[in-house]
């Protein structure tokens, strides 16, 4: 897994429409044209847990290997990003169904505080990414 801090805001939020896991919805999305909110990519699940201290984010990446996993903190965003690459049916097989979802996923997650890029551990384990975020200056929102 590779971790990244970037030091700018984050300005392409695409999940209009999508409730905020802190109870404000709307306030992060970004006014843009329909055809601009159309995904080349999936969106896994992931939860959301604030504490005094710190915002945990945990995202359901099951069949992901490790090294396929980008986390990236923006001032404003926490972006997980990667690839699930599933093997092909074999011979003359054919799908009857084709739930699981792979290819290039991506999710974003809004961050409504300062988030110090020094407090930020993340963890993979049995197919779950888990980032602790560590709220700076006492989580005053920037």
């Amino acid at each position: 897994m590779h971790y990244r801090h970037l030091g700018i805001r984050y300005t392409m939020v695409l999940t209009a429409g999508q409730p905020s896991a802190f109870g404000t919805e709307g306030w992060w999305i970004h006014r843009m044209p329909a055809a601009a909110l159309a995904y080349s990519h999936w969106r896994p699940s992931a939860d959301v847990v604030e504490t005094v201290g710190a915002i945990t984010v945990t995202v359901e990446l099951a069949g992901v290997d490790e090294e396929d996993v980008a986390v990236l903190l923006f001032e404003d965003v926490l972006v997980v990003e990667g690839r699930r690459e599933l093997p092909r049916c074999e011979g003359d097989g054919v799908y009857h169904v084709a739930a699981i979802r792979q290819g290039p996923f991506r999710i974003e997650v809004p961050l409504p505080v300062r988030i110090d890029p020094k407090g930020v551990v993340a963890r993979y384990e049995r197919g779950l990414v888990s980032v602790r975020l560590r709220k700076a200056n006492g989580g005053d929102v920037s």
